[in-house]
């Protein structure tokens, strides 16, 4: 066990409160204490931030180290070493005399070693007649062996926040990457939303990012991200689920106007006969007469009907579709059409192309259906030059469709008439 009487400094050194203190806790060192030096020496490394020692002053402490005779530090022992300054000096890689004074300093100052100086303020060893040491004056290393357990807590916390900073560095750069390419996915999809506010927002937290990053300041930032792509992720989720929702009805409209495919009015919902059909022709015309002026179609307007259940379109068999619209086909995924979900496929390609804005087309398939809504675009692409703006004539129909004024089987009617025109009968 080291003395304990107190060793003040020799020559001009002043002595401290502060060093009497530290003096003091270095010997406060409980009975049966012991530490490997290497593996201490390795924690000291880990936790140099919060002792506030420079790597440079470590390799001293190295150096000091290696002095120590034995591998395991001991408060049973003597835990003074006392190298010269020229042995010292090799075994900090050639460390010149004036650096190592300064980080030795720093070592005292830090409280990982103490001096104890001798009378003449020489470092040596007196030793006794069976050659133990009786005496010996250099730097004691008793304050690190004391502050053994502080300093592996210390280690051990600074490499878990470490470890934070790097799960949370990782997490930052998921959700980053996450968030642009669901904001891409949003536009390319035209899914409706403020996307350019989203956009906006997103890099104004990408700024406030700093460069050297800590613990303390990346959670805000992290947690306001996720927000922003969970906020995004419900906008998409949303708009899928309004899009499989119009195509269940869509299905199930279809399969009951199937169910009895010998009724022609349920097939054909806007095509009625006898004492009906002559009661709605007055109605029908003037629909008719106020589309084709609002449209300018080239007076080949289809008729709209008055329907019971507004925006509810009644779908019709994607065959008849085709044959009434075969112009879409080439569209088509391969120049082909074999599902309604080629057909969707192929009216965003043609929507592009008559420059239907992606808002309109967007609410036709809300309030008609996404079957429909094709539907109605294969028929615009077929009449090519007699419509004068899709845009407008798409929206025209929307708004009818939304007010139960319109129905699919006119318009299809018509452009099978026209690829089909009936045979005159010979008198």
């Amino acid at each position: 066990m080291e003395s304990e009487s107190v060793t003040t400094p020799f020559g001009r050194r002043p002595m401290s409160l502060a060093l009497l203190l530290k003096q003091r806790r270095g010997e406060a060192i409980a009975a049966g204490t012991t530490r490997n030096k290497w593996k201490l020496f390795r924690s000291v490394c880990e936790a140099r931030a919060g002792l506030g020692v420079t790597d440079r002053a470590l390799t001293v402490l190295d150096a000091l180290l290696s002095f120590y005779p034995e591998d395991e530090l001991s408060s049973e022992k003597g835990l003074v070493v006392f190298p010269s300054n020229v042995q010292l000096s090799l075994r900090a890689r050639g460390m010149a005399a004036a650096t190592l004074r300064r980080h030795l300093a720093v070592l005292v100052e830090a409280g990982l070693i103490s001096r104890k100086d001798s009378p003449n303020g020489k470092r040596y060893v007196r030793r006794g007649r069976e050659g133990s040491i009786d005496e010996a004056y250099g730097f004691s290393l008793a304050p690190l062996l004391a502050r053994a357990s502080e300093i592996e807590a210390m280690a051990a916390g600074l490499a878990a926040d470490r470890q934070r900073l790097r799960a949370m560095k990782e997490r930052l750069t998921i959700c980053r990457r996450d968030i642009v390419k669901l904001i891409a996915a949003a536009l390319e999809e035209t899914v409706p939303g403020e996307w350019e506010r989203v956009s906006s927002l997103f890099h104004t937290l990408l700024r406030r990012i700093p460069k050297a990053t800590k613990l303390e300041n990346l959670p805000p930032l992290l947690e306001e991200l996720e927000t922003l792509r969970l906020s995004i992720i419900n906008t998409l989720e949303s708009h899928d689920k309004m899009q499989m929702a119009s195509t269940n009805e869509s299905q199930s409209e279809r399969h009951i106007q199937n169910s009895n495919p010998e009724s022609l009015s349920e097939f054909e919902p806007g095509l009625e006969t006898g004492q009906e059909a002559r009661r709605n022709d007055q109605t029908r015309a003037g629909l008719e007469s106020h589309d084709q002026s609002r449209r300018g179609d080239g007076g080949q307007g289809w008729r709209a009907v008055s329907r019971p259940h507004a925006g509810r379109l009644k779908s019709f068999p994607l065959g008849m579709v085709l044959q009434a619209c075969p112009d879409i086909i080439e569209y088509g995924p391969g120049g082909a059409i074999g599902s309604w979900r080629d057909l969707m496929t192929a009216a965003i390609t043609v929507r592009a192309m008559l420059r239907v804005s992606p808002p309109a087309y967007e609410e036709a398939c809300s309030v008609m259906g996404p079957e429909n809504a094709a539907t109605v675009m294969a028929c615009i692409l077929q009449r090519g030059g007699g419509i004068t703006s899709a845009g407008g004539y798409l929206r025209d129909l929307t708004r009818c469709a939304g007010g139960g004024e319109f129905a699919l089987g006119p318009m299809l009617m018509a452009l099978l008439r026209v690829k089909n025109p009936p045979i005159a009968k010979v008198s």
